[in-house]
């Protein structure tokens, strides 16, 4: 018997999911979920999609901090939007210690997603804030928003650019 298939929104985490600090966010106390964040995760689910994040965390090869931290950050998102994220993914690697295929922009984490859930590429989107998020899921053959805060600072390979998760769900994927 044949899945059906699904899609998927992967969402990269700091910057899109909680406020980027600039430095690692590995503490509850400081992993501040953005406006419209829940809400907008909230449609997409009623909208049919599965919803994955998908996050580098070198800090845990750079001895930052530990997995637990990010296991930890990652239940307390959980917990906020009511258990709306079928999956976390996170590369705890970082070129300085050690190569991976799992780390962004390489493809690994969300191909390993799309196999877990039956994910096609067809209506399925990548939505981060850097580059490396947007080639990941290119990689994929999934469409892409670049997030950025404010005005569009830098050129982008992403099909598209938003100033938030809400604004991208908005004007391109519940349209």
């Amino acid at each position: 018997m044949q899945m059906k298939a699904e899609r998927c929104v992967f969402l990269d985490r700091d910057g899109v999911i909680n406020k980027e600090l600039g430095d690692y966010t590995y503490k509850v106390k400081d992993f501040e979920i953005l406006p419209g964040v829940i809400e907008t995760c909230e449609r997409l689910k009623e909208a049919g999609f599965k919803l994955v994040v998908i996050t580098n965390q070198a800090g845990v090869a750079r001895g930052r901090f530990t997995r637990e931290d990010v296991n930890v950050c990652h239940d307390y998102f959980q917990k906020e939007c009511g258990g709306l994220i079928d999956a976390f993914y996170f590369a705890p690697m970082h070129p300085t210690v050690t190569e991976s295929l799992s780390r962004k922009p390489n493809s690994l984490m969300i191909e390993r997603a799309m196999a877990r859930f039956g994910v096609t590429s067809e209506g399925s989107w990548m939505i981060g804030d850097s580059e490396r998020d947007i080639l990941a899921g290119q990689k994929c053959g999934l469409s892409t928003v670049r997030i950025y805060e404010g005005a569009v600072s830098e050129p982008t390979v992403a099909d598209y650019t938003a100033n938030s998760l809400e604004e991208a769900a908005e004007k391109y994927i519940l349209v």
